[in-house]
Protein backbone atom coordinates (compact mmCIF):
# COMPACT_ATOMS: atom_id res chain seq x y z
CA UNK A 1 0.00 0.00 0.00
CA UNK A 2 2.41 2.44 1.02
CA UNK A 3 4.92 1.11 -1.77
CA UNK A 4 2.10 2.22 -4.25
CA UNK A 5 1.05 5.17 -3.06
CA UNK A 6 4.82 6.35 -3.14
CA UNK A 7 5.20 5.52 -6.66
CA UNK A 8 1.75 7.36 -7.84
CA UNK A 9 2.54 10.39 -6.17
CA UNK A 10 6.37 10.50 -7.17
CA UNK A 11 4.80 10.39 -10.35
CA UNK A 12 2.39 12.48 -9.89
CA UNK A 13 5.04 14.95 -9.20
CA UNK A 14 7.00 14.56 -11.97
CA UNK A 15 3.74 15.59 -14.12
CA UNK A 16 4.52 19.46 -12.42
CA UNK A 17 5.49 22.24 -14.62
CA UNK A 18 8.17 24.83 -12.89
CA UNK A 19 5.07 26.97 -12.97
CA UNK A 20 2.24 24.84 -11.55
CA UNK A 21 5.41 23.95 -8.68
CA UNK A 22 5.54 27.64 -8.19
CA UNK A 23 1.51 28.26 -8.08
CA UNK A 24 0.75 25.80 -5.84
CA UNK A 25 3.51 26.50 -3.38
CA UNK A 26 2.29 30.19 -3.19
CA UNK A 27 -1.60 28.94 -2.90
CA UNK A 28 -0.47 26.82 0.35
CA UNK A 29 1.41 29.39 1.98
CA UNK A 30 -1.74 32.14 1.69
CA UNK A 31 -3.43 29.41 3.21
CA UNK A 32 -1.50 28.40 5.42
CA UNK A 33 -2.24 32.52 6.72
CA UNK A 34 -5.71 31.63 7.76
CA UNK A 35 -4.66 29.08 10.38
CA UNK A 36 -3.93 29.84 14.03
CA UNK A 37 -0.75 29.47 14.27
CA UNK A 38 1.07 32.15 13.96
CA UNK A 39 1.27 32.77 18.03
CA UNK A 40 3.89 30.98 18.72
CA UNK A 41 8.08 31.64 18.46
CA UNK A 42 9.78 28.26 17.45
CA UNK A 43 8.90 26.96 13.68
CA UNK A 44 10.92 24.50 12.10
CA UNK A 45 10.88 24.61 8.12
CA UNK A 46 12.31 22.06 5.86
CA UNK A 47 14.10 23.32 2.91
CA UNK A 48 12.60 21.59 -0.22
CA UNK A 49 14.44 19.44 -2.52
CA UNK A 50 14.20 20.69 -6.33
CA UNK A 51 14.60 17.10 -7.57
CA UNK A 52 12.32 15.66 -5.91
CA UNK A 53 9.68 18.58 -7.13
CA UNK A 54 8.53 19.59 -3.36
CA UNK A 55 6.63 21.99 -2.31
CA UNK A 56 8.61 25.08 -2.63
CA UNK A 57 8.96 26.19 1.39
CA UNK A 58 10.47 29.82 0.12
CA UNK A 59 7.14 31.41 0.58
CA UNK A 60 6.44 30.15 3.97
CA UNK A 61 10.05 31.04 4.71
CA UNK A 62 8.93 34.77 3.91
CA UNK A 63 5.83 34.71 6.42
CA UNK A 64 7.62 33.60 9.11
CA UNK A 65 10.48 36.03 8.49
CA UNK A 66 8.17 39.06 7.75
CA UNK A 67 6.25 38.02 11.33
CA UNK A 68 10.09 37.66 13.20
CA UNK A 69 9.56 34.35 14.24
CA UNK A 70 13.01 31.74 14.83
CA UNK A 71 12.98 29.69 12.13
CA UNK A 72 14.83 26.30 12.64
CA UNK A 73 16.56 24.07 9.78
CA UNK A 74 17.80 20.23 10.40
CA UNK A 75 20.94 17.95 8.84
CA UNK A 76 20.13 14.36 8.46
CA UNK A 77 22.29 12.10 9.76
CA UNK A 78 22.20 8.76 7.21
CA UNK A 79 23.81 6.71 9.88
CA UNK A 80 21.71 7.52 12.91
CA UNK A 81 18.91 8.32 11.19
CA UNK A 82 18.18 11.57 13.18
CA UNK A 83 18.09 15.15 12.29
CA UNK A 84 20.10 17.84 13.99
CA UNK A 85 18.15 21.13 14.36
CA UNK A 86 20.28 24.55 14.04
CA UNK A 87 18.52 28.25 14.26
CA UNK A 88 18.76 30.36 11.09
CA UNK A 89 20.57 33.25 10.97
CA UNK A 90 22.39 35.74 9.06
CA UNK A 91 25.50 33.89 9.21
CA UNK A 92 23.58 30.06 8.45
CA UNK A 93 26.06 28.53 5.54
CA UNK A 94 23.47 26.13 3.51
CA UNK A 95 24.85 24.10 1.36
CA UNK A 96 23.05 20.66 -0.19
CA UNK A 97 24.57 17.43 0.52
CA UNK A 98 25.10 14.48 -2.03
CA UNK A 99 21.48 13.48 -1.84
CA UNK A 100 20.30 16.52 -2.99
CA UNK A 101 19.17 18.48 0.60
CA UNK A 102 19.94 22.56 1.05
CA UNK A 103 20.96 21.85 5.06
CA UNK A 104 22.61 24.16 7.61
CA UNK A 105 26.50 23.27 8.25
CA UNK A 106 25.97 24.21 11.70
CA UNK A 107 25.20 26.98 14.15
CA UNK A 108 22.98 27.26 16.89
CA UNK A 109 21.43 23.67 17.83
CA UNK A 110 17.65 23.90 18.86
CA UNK A 111 16.46 20.74 20.98
CA UNK A 112 13.36 19.18 19.70
CA UNK A 113 11.60 20.19 22.71
CA UNK A 114 11.89 23.88 21.83
CA UNK A 115 10.08 23.66 18.40
CA UNK A 116 6.94 24.76 18.88
CA UNK A 117 5.54 24.36 14.96
CA UNK A 118 6.27 21.68 12.70
CA UNK A 119 6.18 21.72 8.61
CA UNK A 120 5.98 18.47 7.94
CA UNK A 121 7.07 16.85 4.10
CA UNK A 122 5.68 14.02 2.87
CA UNK A 123 4.51 12.26 -0.50
CA UNK A 124 0.86 11.42 0.50
CA UNK A 125 -1.40 11.81 3.57
CA UNK A 126 -5.10 10.37 4.39
CA UNK A 127 -8.23 12.18 5.78
CA UNK A 128 -7.17 10.79 9.60
CA UNK A 129 -3.93 12.52 9.11
CA UNK A 130 -1.52 9.79 8.51
CA UNK A 131 1.15 10.71 5.97
CA UNK A 132 3.68 8.69 4.02
CA UNK A 133 7.08 9.97 3.68
CA UNK A 134 9.97 8.55 1.82
CA UNK A 135 10.60 5.67 3.94
CA UNK A 136 13.13 6.84 5.92
CA UNK A 137 11.50 7.86 9.19
CA UNK A 138 13.95 10.76 9.57
CA UNK A 139 10.20 12.53 10.66
CA UNK A 140 8.89 9.94 12.45
CA UNK A 141 12.11 9.85 14.92
CA UNK A 142 12.48 13.97 15.20
CA UNK A 143 8.48 14.32 15.91
CA UNK A 144 8.71 11.85 18.61
CA UNK A 145 10.98 13.74 20.25
CA UNK A 146 9.04 17.10 19.93
CA UNK A 147 6.52 17.97 22.54
CA UNK A 148 2.96 16.10 22.92
CA UNK A 149 1.88 19.97 22.34
CA UNK A 150 4.24 20.47 19.40
CA UNK A 151 1.95 21.61 16.18
CA UNK A 152 2.13 19.26 12.81
CA UNK A 153 1.55 20.45 9.78
CA UNK A 154 1.69 19.04 6.55
CA UNK A 155 1.67 20.65 3.11
CA UNK A 156 1.09 18.90 -0.02
CA UNK A 157 0.37 19.60 -3.67
CA UNK A 158 -2.80 16.65 -4.39
CA UNK A 159 -5.67 15.98 -1.76
CA UNK A 160 -5.81 13.30 1.11
CA UNK A 161 -6.74 9.76 0.04
CA UNK A 162 -9.17 8.25 2.01
CA UNK A 163 -7.27 6.10 4.10
CA UNK A 164 -3.38 4.82 4.51
CA UNK A 165 -2.98 1.22 5.93
CA UNK A 166 -0.19 -0.03 7.27
CA UNK A 167 0.23 2.77 10.22
CA UNK A 168 2.09 1.74 12.99
CA UNK A 169 2.24 2.63 16.59
CA UNK A 170 5.57 5.12 15.73
CA UNK A 171 4.08 6.83 12.87
CA UNK A 172 3.13 10.67 14.43
CA UNK A 173 0.42 12.20 12.79
CA UNK A 174 -0.19 15.13 11.70
CA UNK A 175 -2.92 17.95 13.60
CA UNK A 176 -3.25 19.66 9.99
CA UNK A 177 -2.18 19.49 6.16
CA UNK A 178 -2.54 22.29 3.78
CA UNK A 179 -2.88 21.58 0.17
CA UNK A 180 -3.91 24.51 -2.63
CA UNK A 181 -7.63 24.11 -2.16
CA UNK A 182 -8.12 22.90 1.00
CA UNK A 183 -6.65 22.72 4.29
CA UNK A 184 -7.53 19.71 6.69
CA UNK A 185 -8.19 20.06 10.36
CA UNK A 186 -7.08 16.61 12.32
CA UNK A 187 -7.44 18.11 15.49
CA UNK A 188 -10.69 16.83 16.31
CA UNK A 189 -11.07 14.30 19.37
CA UNK A 190 -13.90 12.22 17.50
CA UNK A 191 -13.83 9.43 15.47
CA UNK A 192 -15.39 11.68 12.40
CA UNK A 193 -13.78 12.32 9.42
CA UNK A 194 -11.58 15.84 9.65
CA UNK A 195 -13.27 19.22 8.88
CA UNK A 196 -12.05 21.31 6.08
CA UNK A 197 -11.83 24.63 7.22
CA UNK A 198 -11.62 26.09 3.66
Amino acid sequence: MKKTLRKKYKELRDQLTDQDIDQRSLAIANNLLSLNIWEYTYYHLFLSIAGKKEVDTEPILHILQGKDKNVVLSKSDFQSGGLTNFLLTDNTVIKTNKWGIPEPQGGIKVPPSQIEVVFVPLLAFDTRGHRIGYGKGFYDRFLSACSMNTLKIGVSFFEAEPIISEIYESDIPLDYCVTPNITYDFTQTSDEPPSNIS
